[in-house]
Formats: C-alpha cells, structure tokens, sequence
C-alpha cells in the first residue's frame, strides 16, 4: 500500500436520536442519525405515523367515500315531436 493517500480511521460512536449508540470505524468523527434499528417501525414491529396537519385523517375521509356504492339518479328520456 502507498503511504500518505489513505484517509486516518477513528473509534466513532454512532448516536440516534432515540438514544442508542453502536460503535464502529469511520473516517467522520462524529455520527449522528435521526433513526436506527432499535427504533426503526420495520424491525420494532410498532407503527408510528407522525400527522402533520392531520394529512393521515384527511387521506382517510377521502378513501372512506370510495367504498361506498355511488348512487345515480335514473336516466329519464325526453322524446320531442
């Protein structure tokens, strides 16, 4: 290997928002992420859905008024002599 073109590793530790930390090696100093696997909803198993401006309800009462059967008024047929 060529001395002097490779970038110095350091003892990092990667910190989540929730809490955990994981130890590793990076070329960064310092880690920090906003979402891991401890509290990740896909290796949790619990669901958090974060409602801005209540989007999730308003999506809701859209979709709700698709599954019910639309009523039509009767064709009526005007004849004109």
């Amino acid at each position: 290997m060529k001395e002097g073109i490779h970038p110095v590793l350091h003892e990092v530790k990667i910190s989540c928002a929730c809490g955990a930390e994981l130890e590793t090696f990076s070329t960064v100093k310092n880690i920090k992420v906003s979402i891991c696997s401890g509290c990740h909803p896909f290796y949790t198993g619990k669901q958090k859905i974060l409602d801005t401006a209540g989007r999730v309800e308003k999506y809701k009462r859209k979709y709700e008024k698709k599954d019910q059967p639309v009523k039509k008024a009767p064709r009526t047929v005007t004849i004109k002599d």
